[in-house]
């Protein structure tokens, strides 16, 4: 699941989250690395909720628009240990 929008709409994003249980893991630099850690985390069954912010008053988002990745609550732990693995795996060049 992704949302995007103005900071007002970023803001509300973030506080239904909490309400609904979820936390933020992480934020990333830019949309496609998102949806990678996202299948990442959804392969290892961690429900997975990004939320983007519009660089501008535009209506379209860059590639390099931050992410934040939100997680459920419960799965936080888990969730961690998984970004560092996926962190630290190697570049192929």
């Amino acid at each position: 699941m992704a949302f995007a929008g103005g900071s007002d709409a970023l803001g509300e994003m973030v506080k239904q989250m909490d309400e609904m249980k979820y936390t933020q893991l992480t934020e990333v630099p830019g949309r496609w690395k998102a949806d990678i850690l996202e299948s990442f985390l959804r392969s290892e069954g961690i429900d997975v909720v990004l939320i983007q912010d519009a660089v501008s008053h535009v209506s379209y988002i860059t590639s390099i628009a931050p992410v934040k990745v939100f997680v459920p609550k419960a799965y936080i732990k888990r969730a961690r240990a998984l970004l560092k693995t996926f962190d630290d795996a190697p570049e192929e060049e």
